[in-house]
């Protein structure tokens, strides 16, 4: 059984779609306030685990794995075709899109009773950023906080390149084969995420779920599905986010990042700081994307303060 330090956790599962079941936390007292952390590609809710042990006292913590990541089924995509078509061996198929984790989340948090009277803090970092701004765009009243870790909630902006390791699984057909059939972006991550030297039992918490053919299909699909233009897929979610962005700036809100992250940079940093001018920023020269790793000796104790200084 693959070792997972520091996850003392036992996830739940759920079918969020017909046949495809959906792990997920939900520690914390029933009637806490509602924190949901939505991660990103390629990590897993595992990324969040030093918070949720952080807050899980007195905040209740929803955090998914999106389907394809993490613990959660990995149903096949049909090869890619749009719409998708059943996998071969009669399973369900997944349509690995933006818009598919919207929907997702949005089942999980109606299955979980989490209803539009319900106040929401979301917690988000890498796609799910998207995940949860996109999610954010009918429940806008809803979400009450925000903590924003090395993200996006917008297009790519305009000083901002492409970084080619991106570049490589989104727009390359042997890119993306040498990814799903070496795990390169799981495993890649979990060395050059940090500007710590991980662990090796972390690294391999982190990159091992992803090993095999099968286990990578979603961290490709993530990198698939950027948006960087119109005709994109996920291009209108992402454009109407960043639109509706500055609409949260009269809610709390805390920017946590890591400067050394090589796509979520001081661009991205800046985007946000302009869209939400009240925001508490924790910045950090020696961290990286993976900004929790790095840092959460520091970071968890500053979230938990900023969620009880400002109490929902």
């Amino acid at each position: 059984m693959m070792e997972f330090p520091d996850y003392p956790f036992a996830p739940k599962r759920f079918a969020v779609r017909p046949g495809i079941a959906m792990s997920y936390l939900d520690d914390g007292p029933r009637d806490g306030e509602v924190v949901v952390m939505l991660h990103g590609n390629p990590s897993w809710s595992y990324y969040w685990r030093h918070l949720v042990t952080g807050l899980r006292d007195r905040y209740r913590c929803i955090v998914p794995d999106h389907v394809g990541m993490g613990l959660s089924d990995r149903p096949d995509d049909g090869g890619g075709i749009r719409p998708p078509q059943t996998a071969a061996n009669g399973a369900p198929a997944y349509d690995y899109t933006l818009q598919s984790r919207i929907d997702d989340l949005e089942a999980l948090l109606r299955h979980a009773g989490i209803d539009e009277a319900t106040p929401v803090t979301l917690a988000v970092h890498d796609w799910g950023g998207m995940v949860g701004f996109g999610w954010a765009l009918s429940h806008m009243a809803q979400v009450k906080r925000l903590v924003i870790l090395n993200t996006a909630a917008f297009p790519l902006p305009e000083a901002k390149r492409m970084p080619w390791r991106l570049s490589l699984g989104r727009d390359s057909r042997l890119g993306g084969w040498a990814i799903r059939r070496f795990n390169l972006f799981a495993r890649g991550a979990a060395w050059i995420g940090t500007r710590r030297r991980l662990p090796a039992n972390v690294r391999q918490a982190y990159s091992g779920v992803y090993d095999g053919w099968d286990n990578a299909i979603a961290t490709l699909r993530f990198m698939q599905d950027i948006p960087l233009r119109a005709g994109d897929r996920a291009w209108p979610l992402v454009e109407e986010a960043g639109r509706r962005l500055p609409g949260f700036a009269d809610r709390p809100a805390f920017l946590g990042w890591g400067l050394r992250d090589f796509v979520f940079d001081r661009h991205f940093l800046e985007s946000f700081r302009r869209a939400l001018p009240g925001a508490q920023v924790e910045a950090y020269r020696d961290a990286g994307h993976y900004v929790l790793e790095d840092k959460h000796e520091v970071l968890v104790p500053r979230i938990r303060e900023f969620l009880d200084a400002h109490p929902v």
